[in-house]
C-alpha cells in the first residue's frame, strides 16, 4: 500500500517544469517509454514514445503495477527538489 501512495504522491504532483516524459518499469519487468501521461482515480495512462511490437501507443497501469520510473531527460537538482527529493547531487 505504501508503494501505491508514493506512486500516486510522485505523479500528481509532477512538477510542470519537469517534462512529462520517461520510462516506466512494472512490476511485470516490461519497460515502457512514454511521452506523456494523465490520471485519473488510481490509474495512470502513459502515453508511448512508440507503439510496441503489438501496435499499442498507450498503456494504463494502476499505481500498484508501477515498479520503477526513469528520467530521460537531463534536469538540474532544483527539478528533483520540486519532485520532493532532499539533498544534493555530485557536482
Amino acid at each position: 500500500m505504501a508503494e501505491t501512495t508514493n506512486w500516486t504522491k510522485f505523479f500528481k504532483g509532477w512538477p510542470e517544469q519537469v517534462p512529462r516524459k520517461g520510462i516506466v518499469t512494472d512490476t511485470h519487468g516490461e519497460a515502457n517509454p512514454f511521452k506523456s501521461f494523465l490520471l485519473s482515480g488510481d490509474m495512470v495512462l502513459f502515453e508511448r514514445s512508440n507503439p510496441d511490437a503489438l501496435g499499442a501507443r498507450f498503456i494504463m497501469l494502476g499505481f500498484e503495477a508501477i515498479s520503477a520510473v526513469k528520467i530521460t531527460e537531463p534536469l538540474r537538482v532544483d527539478a528533483f527538489h520540486a519532485m520532493g527529493f532532499e539533498g544534493t547531487l555530485s557536482a
